[in-house]
């Protein structure tokens, strides 16, 4: 029953996606426009790093598509709350686990998308990477897509306003993105700074991203990677559900 009720409320959800043209493609804006406007400046600046510029800056963008979009999913929870379309879901004979995971999905598969569009862009700017690694960095994205997407929708579920949400989700990924080294890497700061970094999870999804983009996939970092990436994303969806159970939504 449960894969069931999860593939009802993905249905449910990816048929308002597929009918938001601007979810999809202005998500996406962002990332696209730092590709444009900040990979150029890269080119020829000394990144402490065998692999060029766009191997460096095109992962930390998949990853911040995800780390950004995902993590104001939750919106659309306090809305539906205002709205009525949570107590009506409520009286439903639906798993409460499958409120979560069908949203969930829908928004993995959704932020997989954007990162084929974006990666596409950069290869038409420059990008050489092996077909493998750019697959490797899809999954990372969804992954912590799906991750991210669990707490935002958990911590939407425990604030009555989009004023209460907002101010906690800046507040987590402003560090995040800065501390994991998205832009450039982390390496090139202070040896504190490297330190403090590797106490954020996306420090090391972000490292071994950057090691698929240049054909290396048996080493420390895509190690290390992975074991944090099913990690997080275990914990957030446990999280999640757990939430969504005591809030019987």
């Amino acid at each position: 029953m449960l894969f069931h009720d999860t593939a009802i409320i993905f249905e449910r959800y990816a048929r308002q996606t597929l009918r938001s043209r601007f979810q999809i493609f202005f998500g996406m804006l962002m990332p696209l426009l730092y590709l444009l406007f900040f990979g150029p400046l890269l080119r020829d600046l000394p990144l402490g790093s065998p692999a060029d510029s766009w191997q460096i800056l095109v992962p930390g963008l998949l990853l911040q598509l995800s780390l950004f979009g995902a993590s104001f999913a939750g919106f659309a929870i306090i809305v539906e709350k205002s709205t009525g379309v949570v107590e009506r879901m409520r009286v439903t004979p639906v798993s409460r686990s499958a409120l979560l995971l069908g949203r969930v999905l829908r928004d993995a598969l959704l932020f997989a998308f954007q990162a084929v569009l974006l990666v596409l862009a950069a290869l038409l700017m420059g990008l050489r990477a092996p077909l493998a690694g750019i697959l490797i960095g899809f999954a990372f994205t969804a992954v912590l897509a799906l991750s991210l997407a669990s707490l935002s929708y958990a911590l939407a579920m425990r604030v009555a306003t989009p004023q209460e949400f907002g101010p906690v989700i800046n507040a987590v990924t402003m560090p995040a993105m800065l501390l994991s080294g998205l832009m450039l890497p982390i390496t090139l700061g202070p040896g504190w700074l490297d330190v403090v970094s590797h106490l954020t999870p996306f420090r090391y999804l972000v490292d071994a991203v950057r090691d698929a983009y240049t054909g290396s996939y048996a080493t420390a970092h895509m190690l290390y990677g992975v074991l944090v990436a099913a990690g997080f994303a275990a914990a957030a969806v446990t999280v999640g559900t757990r939430v969504f159970r005591r809030a019987g939504a």
